[in-house]
């Protein structure tokens, strides 16, 4: 369940360009099959739409899936990294509970395990080199361009033959990551994006604001660049999500996103290609300010706002129920004709 990542010197894109042109040249939805679910939910013993977004989720697993929705195998895929801008006193907690949450995790102990068995999916962390934090980005690049692709071929390669798969991450620190990312891509600073993370206090707050912009000035000549963006200001889980996110849309697969790490982790996406994240749906909305702010930029409508805002999948886990229920609803429910039910009021 927990795979500790070698991070290949020969990762699945070479450049930065091509990961670029990867990202632009994406397969379409099949609106046929999106289609055929939009004709039987015009059948069913309901009046039209009366499911409400019940009805779109199962025309967009159709959609995405290329036929008939299923959700016969389900994963969560949590990737965790360090980041070396916590030397900035950013975070609440220190390093070290990166590497002892993803044991935690390993022992089935962490809010997710829970999550996964109660929605029948399969979980699996991913660690990406806990041992070599990526550099302070108040100073320089998070990453240089090979160990971010290193990092975006892991979450690329992580992507199962599965019929959804989940988003997650864990890293202290990230939040910031994620803020400084929302604020290079949407503009705003510190001040629009940065949030208590863990549960920094008013001056851990006001540290991490001033790191942020500290950043956005450091690398203002990149900030054109949404690729080059992620690896000067993201992390490496976070580029894994890229990559995870990336692989699924050339699978067709479709995606549930957790928190605000994860959809700031793909939001570079939308950047290089509007409709990148077509595939993708927001699990939650996070009780962490800015990630109602991203979803608004990215015109992403969460499935559930419970105030969440643990990371590690929690809240897209929990959304894959609202699906099984959707899905149960359009395979089982009677047609008008079945229940003997007249469709039309006289």
């Amino acid at each position: 369940m927990t795979d500790i990542s070698p991070l290949s010197a020969t990762p699945r894109f070479a450049t930065l360009a091509a990961l670029r042109a990867a990202c632009r040249d994406l397969p379409a939805g099949d609106e046929a099959a999106a289609a055929a679910v939009a004709a039987r939910q015009a059948q069913l013993t309901k009046p039209p739409g009366s499911l409400g977004r019940l009805e779109d989720m199962v025309a967009w697993l159709a959609r995405w899936q290329g036929g008939p929705p299923r959700l016969d195998r389900v994963d969560i895929l949590v990737f965790a990294g360090n980041h070396g801008v916590t030397a900035q006193g950013v975070s609440a907690y220190p390093a070290a509970v990166t590497a002892q949450m993803v044991a935690n995790f390993s022992a089935g102990g962490a809010a997710v395990n829970q999550l996964a068995r109660a929605v029948d999916a399969d979980l699996r962390v991913i660690a990406l080199a806990l041992d070599q934090p990526t550099a302070d980005f108040t100073l320089e690049p998070a990453m240089d361009e090979a160990s971010f692709l290193a990092a975006v071929a892991a979450g690329y390669e992580a992507v199962p033959p599965a019929d959804l798969v989940c988003l997650g991450e864990m890293g202290i620190g990230n939040t910031t990551a994620a803020a400084a990312l929302a604020a290079a891509l949407f503009g705003g600073g510190g001040a629009r994006w940065a949030g208590r993370g863990t549960g920094v206090d008013d001056h851990g707050l006001a540290r991490k604001r001033a790191v942020i912009d500290t950043a956005l000035a450091r690398h203002k000549a990149v900030l054109d660049d949404p690729l080059a963006v992620a690896a000067a200001l993201g992390g490496r889980e976070l580029a894994a999500i890229l990559g995870a996110t990336l692989a699924a849309r050339q699978k067709r697969i479709p995606v549930l996103l957790d928190g605000f790490v994860s959809t700031a982790a793909a939001a570079p996406l939308a950047k290089v290609r509007a409709d990148a994240l077509d595939h993708a749906l927001a699990g939650h909305v996070s009780a962490e300010h800015a990630h109602r702010l991203l979803l608004d930029e990215l015109k992403l409508a969460p499935l559930l706002d419970l105030g969440m805002r643990l990371g590690e999948g929690s809240g897209a886990a929990l959304a894959v129920s609202l699906l099984r229920a959707a899905l149960a609803c359009h395979t089982g429910m009677a047609t008008f004709a079945e229940a003997g039910v007249a469709n039309k009021p006289h």
